[in-house]
């Protein structure tokens, strides 16, 4: 029997930060996979999760956890493949430290993922999305703040990882008229602005406290803003533009609707879906695929070239009311001799 907790960590404190190079959020996700994992398991097997042995993480048990999220905590298929992604993705790692748990491992990696709908992306108008950009109070330094992240968040269709990481030294200062943003997969772009965007940044760069951590936007003790931090300032700022605009209340608007929502204007204007990957900093053009779907204005104009077919015409004659009913009264036998 082999104890879990040395190849745990070193899998992710050494193999996914220094020989996969995968980023801080990914590290931090599989974390969080594996923390949901041991803490079932050792209820499970009555132990403590520094007890647990790679032997007892098989395939039965993982099914049984993957239930478990699903049902008791409600999480998507999606969530659940993310997952069973972490899950598979060490003990590939594994199959070259422990050869004893070669077939283990393969079993394990076998467990099918669980197919999801595609649904259209969800996206916000440009009167929604005005409407947003005008909510912060910027009568305050935090509403200066708010305004330039939310435009900044739309206009280069950030990720919200990419948004919160994003320093100071990945921007122009002179002129603010572009960011280097290191995006996911460690893909490097660069990124111009709109002078509207580029006028909110200043407004925040002249008021942000010198002192603090070197990212761009700060929370009010001077460190960097997390994740959790900009999902609260978008909430506020969402119920307050429901007032303007009351069509903003019935959407679900989560930092990934503003990347959405760049994406969708870039290609109504540019009608180039190259030209939305490329923005968007995606690996393939299949990532972009989902934009197309959502977009109405690529099928009218297919629509609009193709020939409807002709029908033949031909007389149409209406049936007798009163033999028809007594047809359907024949045909269900509700009649006497």
């Amino acid at each position: 029997m082999t104890t879990l907790a040395p190849h745990l960590t070193a899998f992710l404190r050494r193999h996914l930060p220094h020989e996969r190079r995968a980023s801080q959020h990914t590290c931090a996700a599989y974390a969080y996979s594996f923390q949901l994992l041991l803490t079932f398991a050792a209820a499970r097997l009555g132990i403590t999760p520094s007890g647990i042995e790679v032997e007892q993480i098989d395939p039965p048990l993982i099914l049984a956890f993957l239930e478990h999220i699903e049902e008791s905590r409600g999480n998507s298929a999606r969530t659940r493949n993310a997952r069973i992604a972490a899950i598979k993705t060490f003990f590939r790692f594994l199959e070259y430290r422990l050869p004893s748990c070669l077939d283990q491992a393969r079993r394990v990696r076998a467990i099918p993922m669980k197919k999801v709908d595609e649904a259209l992306v969800s996206h916000l108008s440009r009167q929604e999305m005005q409407a947003l950009l005008d909510a912060p109070d910027l009568r305050q330094a935090s509403g200066i703040r708010d305004r330039a992240m939310l435009h900044l968040a739309f206009a280069a269709g950030l990720r919200v990882s990419e948004l919160v990481s994003l320093r100071i030294d990945q921007i122009d200062r002179q002129t603010v008229a572009s960011i280097h943003v290191m995006g996911k997969g460690r893909r490097e772009r660069v990124l111009p602005l709109w002078k509207e965007t580029a006028t909110t940044l200043k407004a925040w760069l002249a008021v942000r406290p010198a002192s603090g951590d070197p990212e761009l936007f700060l929370n009010a003790t001077g460190r960097a803003l997390s994740r959790s931090g900009f999902e609260y300032i978008l909430a506020k700022h969402v119920t307050t533009a429901a007032r303007k605009q009351p069509s903003i209340a019935s959407k679900r608007i989560t930092p990934h609707v503003l990347r959405h929502t760049c994406a969708m204007h870039t290609l109504q204007a540019t009608r180039d879906v190259r030209k939305v990957s490329l923005w968007l900093g995606h690996a393939s053009l299949q990532s972009t695929e989902i934009y197309l779907r959502a977009d109405p204005t690529e099928k009218l104009e297919a629509l609009a070239t193709m020939v409807p077919p002709t029908l033949k015409p031909g007389r149409f004659h209406a049936p007798d009311k009163l033999l028809g009913m007594l047809k359907s009264v024949s045909r269900s036998g509700d009649y006497v001799d």
